[in-house]
């Protein structure tokens, strides 16, 4: 029982994870998956547990920071052509950028609870990616040129980026927990194998935009942890892109010429590169119409063709996977940011954008001041890296799909690294052979995050012990309480 109780607040975090295991129903747009409905039970639970403490859930900079996309988003809809139209848009966006990261801000409350959620990220990425494998051997995957290889999980062809975000979120996470772990090398050996595992699943995903966004983030990890190891690990993936392509046959032509085609974005696009350029201009030129409030949440569809030219096509073509051939509409322009920016103008990609942007100066200024201190903490470098492959994947891609709300928690597990205070995320998250609890070394009680400091509790220092005493004050000199 007191096991259960020291993790029963992360559980339900555990349980979005888990659950994205699930196939989504047929038909699903990307809501209504049994993960979407776990998301909004972890939400309540959470609203429920800062109830019971009654105190302040948020510092002032954390409730600024996530809530900024809300004033993008509600004028947005209020400012739309229908508003009733752009509701499910307005559940959607707070979904994702604004309540399910408060609430893993709140209930992960120290380095432990981290460490559990980044090993479920990496476990739910190798039982994903594992799918994929399988059906890219056995030719049960999406269509991808004429073949059913496309590794795509349990999303369906209608979700191809879905198993490829979710690998690549493992090998960010994995690459973190290993170059963050120096001193234990049994913990940086199992992330360093998941890792490579990983890779095989995301080669076969066929996923330029998550292959170019992997490679970013995972550079900027290393770069941030040594120069010099950089380069080795640079000249080490050269060689190991080598042996498996080459060598080993993994991908075989399609995926060499997969690599190929992405630096013939611009001279010789694919058909699918000029449907993209062609929603770009559409979405550039909603903005143009509309420029401070956009034409509203869920507005692209409806002013699609009004904007675009007539080198888009009519659709996309999904097949395999267990699925029938199916012609589907395009949506979206397959570009985070000029998604917002056609339907929500200036101000909602200042609002929406800004608060990522936010969250990307605070993780790495606490990134850099800790290694600046001695040490790179893993929990820091896997929050930013995902925060950055997220960043980078929005250029290609958008929230659609049921591996949304995993999104949703990386952008948590981000803030909890650049908003909590820092006495909470100064150690680091451990693997599955560094003993204690899901890997992570016994120690001091956890800290409580965010500020959920129940009232009358005493304070912690940055390791779990007790604070100094500060020396009593008279009573005409105190102050407001600990939030005041």
């Amino acid at each position: 029982m007191p096991l259960l109780t020291r993790w029963t607040p992360v559980l339900p975090v555990l349980a979005v994870a888990a659950l994205l295991l699930v196939p989504p129903p047929d038909g699903a747009e990307g809501t209504g998956t049994v993960a979407d409905a776990a998301s909004a039970v972890l939400v309540a639970l959470c609203a429920v547990r800062v109830a019971r403490h009654r105190a302040r859930p948020l510092s002032r900079t954390a409730a600024v920071v996530l809530g900024l996309p809300v004033l993008g988003v509600c004028t947005a809809a209020v400012t739309s052509h229908d508003p009733a139209g752009s509701l499910p848009g307005v559940a959607r966006y707070l979904q994702v950028f604004v309540l399910v990261p408060a609430a893993v801000v709140l209930l992960v409350r120290d380095r432990r609870d981290f460490a559990v959620v980044a090993w479920a990220v990496i476990g739910l990425a190798l039982a994903q990616g594992a799918v994929g494998v399988v059906q890219y051997a056995t030719g049960t995957g999406a269509s991808y040129m004429g073949e059913d290889v496309r590794a795509v999980g349990t999303f369906g062809p209608t979700d191809v980026m879905g198993m490829a975000t979710v690998v690549a979120y493992g090998i960010v996470a994995a690459a973190g927990i290993a170059l963050g772990s120096p001193g234990r090398r049994r913990t940086a050996a199992w992330a360093l194998a998941c890792g490579g595992l990983l890779l095989v699943p995301l080669v076969v995903s066929f996923s330029r935009g998550a292959w170019i966004a992997t490679v970013v983030a995972c550079g900027l990890l290393l770069v941030l942890t040594g120069v010099r190891r950089a380069l080795r690990a640079g000249l080490a993936a050269g060689a190991l892109g080598v042996v498996l392509v080459a060598g080993l046959g993994v991908g075989s032509h399609l995926v060499q010429e997969r690599v190929a085609s992405i630096s013939q974005v611009t001279a010789t696009p694919d058909r699918s590169v000029t449907d993209r350029y062609t929603m770009w201009a559409a979405a550039a030129g909603m903005w143009r119409a509309e420029p401070l409030t956009g034409v509203g949440l869920k507005g692209f569809p409806d002013h699609r063709d009004s904007h675009a030219s007539l080198a888009l096509s009519s659709g996309s073509d999904t097949a395999g996977a267990g699925r029938g051939f199916e012609r589907r509409p395009l949506l979206s322009p397959h570009n985070m940011y000029l998604l917002v920016l056609g339907e929500q103008g200036l101000l909602g990609l200042l609002t929406v954008a800004g608060s990522w942007l936010a969250l990307l100066v605070c993780g790495l200024r606490r990134l850099l001041d800790a290694r600046r201190a001695g040490a790179v903490p893993a929990c820091g470098l896997v929050a930013v890296g995902l925060l950055v492959w997220q960043l980078v994947d929005f250029v290609y891609a958008d929230i659609g799909g049921p591996a949304t709300v995993l999104t949703a928690l990386a952008l948590g597990l981000a803030a909890w690294w650049a908003l909590a205070p820092a006495g909470d995320t100064v150690d680091v998250p451990a693997g599955p052979a560094a003993g204690g609890a899901a890997g992570v070394p016994a120690g001091p009680p956890p800290v409580p995050a965010a500020g959920l400091v129940p009232a009358g509790a005493a304070p912690r220092g940055p390791r779990g012990t007790p604070a100094p005493v500060p020396a009593r004050t008279p009573a005409r000199a105190r102050g407001g309480g600990p939030h005041g």
